[in-house]
């Protein structure tokens, strides 16, 4: 693993994962933090990214939907105090803006961290690996829109584990199922409980 660069959704942004990529596995991570790392989001929000210029820019259209995406960095000096992650060297900012085809655009902005220095790699090539992570999360991005699981402030034990366990269920019987909109189906599996349990052997179309 030496060398490797490990991308961590914000659910696993966690202080004990990120010391065990770099400390005993002698590689690299690039951390999401969302407002459940309530200190390290708000000090990451802090930094003087009006002051900093767009770095690198990207965008893909496909699935009905066309998305641009940019990408500021800021290189983090513990002398100054740091942010409260351990083995931060720098912050990243990137913003999201996507519209579907005949729809409203949506933006956001999301804060991550890395542990590689600014000698040691590009902006480009830390969009990509974002990008790449965000690519191969389709279950977690499910999660994470239709669950709030990002938000969650269940993080005792294995009780994480546990409710990912379930979210995973849920959205693989949705598919199993014939679900073509999980969210959708989701509303729908609220208001209706009973869909949820289709008699045995009949193919129910529920979403």
């Amino acid at each position: 693993m030496d060398g490797a660069l490990v991308t961590f959704d914000a659910l696993h942004s966690v202080k004990a994962n990120v010391t065990w990529v770099v400390e005993t596995k002698n590689a690299h991570y690039i951390a999401m933090i969302k407002r459940n790392q309530a200190t390290a989001h708000w000090q990451l929000a802090g930094l003087p990214w009006h002051e900093i210029a767009v770095q690198h820019t990207a965008s893909s259209t496909g699935h009905g939907r066309h998305e641009s995406r940019s990408i500021k960095t800021c290189s983090i000096a513990d002398g100054l105090g740091g942010i409260a992650f351990p083995h931060t060297r720098l912050a990243l900012r990137v913003h999201r803006r996507r519209r579907q085809t005949g729809g409203r655009e949506s933006r956001e902005k999301v804060y991550a961290v890395t542990s590689l220095d600014a000698h040691e790699t590009t902006p480009a090539h830390l969009a990509a690996a974002v990008r790449g992570h965000w690519t191969v999360e389709d279950l977690h991005h499910v999660r994470d829109v239709t669950y709030a699981e990002d938000t969650s402030i269940i993080r005792t034990g294995t009780a994480p584990r546990v409710m990912a366990t379930f979210r995973n269920l849920a959205v693989g019987l949705f598919k199993v199922l014939g679900a073509a909109n999980i969210a959708k189906t989701t509303r729908a599996i609220r208001d209706q409980p009973e869909r949820a349990l289709p008699t045995p052997g009949h193919h129910q179309q529920i979403g």
